[in-house]
């Protein structure tokens, strides 16, 4: 009875629609996403890991069987505005990459109004650090760590692809991120607006904020994802950062999926919602292509 009540609730939520849906709290994704099988054949083999230099803590997932050490690694940032979100609402983002076979970290990081940019940034490049350095212990592969965010969290994983200052601030060379994915992320919004006034204004110089200016052709290799009813990150995001680095060679691949809004990039990676839009198959497609060695030379997608 019990699981007839819950598939119930899954299915009208499921019919309301994704858009309608995505008003929820990521917890309440992250419970539908368990309770539907969601996090089957995962576990979370970490919880509040320590890391970093201000107290800053992380959890740590993985698939259940399969090799027991070198299994790709991917770091994912939640969103939030940089002023809210926490690791444990975005379980369900965790589960979905450690069932597609990758070790999965998703780092907290500090928020307005207690810091400023850059200091999402330095937190993003300890995470990296972290990983280097502990990833083999969860049968992770330290030479094959990739980035991934949702909102302010792709601009976190973009930024941190693109403009090596921060890595090495770290102590991390920047070679060793090896892709990145950018699921609805601010990209190029200088003059700020909203949020971003709070989280970026007092940076003396703005255009460092921007990912945009800092594409160069030897970047790792990014896919930007975006949908066309994004009216709170703007698709020309995508689509400015996108052309910017394919016209400077750099190897970039776009996703633009037609009729989803700002939260339903994230929520179709919830197995409730994932019929709504192929976000998880094609943000893993990529990453296996592309986890072991950053990649040059190769045609624009």
């Amino acid at each position: 009875m019990r699981r007839r009540i819950l598939a119930i609730v899954v299915a009208v939520i499921a019919g309301i629609g994704l858009t309608a849906a995505s008003a929820s709290p990521p917890s309440l994704l992250s419970f539908l996403d368990g309770i539907v099988g969601g996090g089957r054949g995962t576990s979370r083999v970490g919880t509040a890991i320590p890391f970093g230099t201000h107290g800053q803590t992380l959890d740590v997932w993985r698939p259940l069987g399969g090799p027991i050490k070198g299994l790709p690694v991917l770091i994912f940032y939640y969103g939030g505005g940089w002023v809210k979100g926490d690791r444990a609402a975005y379980a369900f983002a965790a589960r979905a990459y450690a069932k597609a076979g990758f070790v999965v970290v998703v780092p907290d990081y500090r928020k307005v109004p207690d810091v400023r940019f850059p200091a999402f940034l330095e937190d993003g490049a300890e995470a990296v650090r972290w990983a280097r350095d502990h990833a083999a212990a969860y049968r992770g592969d330290p030479a094959r760590i990739a980035l991934a965010g949702h909102s302010a969290g792709a601009h976190t994983a973009v930024l941190l692809a693109l403009d090596p200052r921060w890595l090495r601030g770290a102590g991390v060379a920047p070679g060793v991120v090896k892709a990145a994915v950018g699921l609805s992320g601010p990209y190029d919004f200088y003059p700020f607006t909203g949020r971003a006034i709070d989280a970026m204004g007092q940076w003396p110089r703005p255009t460092e904020t921007q990912p945009i200016a800092f594409a160069r052709a030897d970047a790792p290799p990014l896919m930007l994802v975006t949908g066309t009813n994004d009216t709170t990150v703007r698709p020309k995001n995508a689509r400015n950062l996108a052309a910017k680095l394919k016209a400077v060679g750099a190897t970039v691949v776009e996703r633009e999926y037609d009729g989803l809004g700002h939260e339903d990039v994230a929520m179709a990676l919830s197995k409730p919602f994932r019929g709504k839009a192929p976000v998880l198959a094609d943000s893993v497609a990529f990453l296996q292509r592309y986890d072991r060695s950053a990649v040059s030379g190769i045609a624009n997608q």
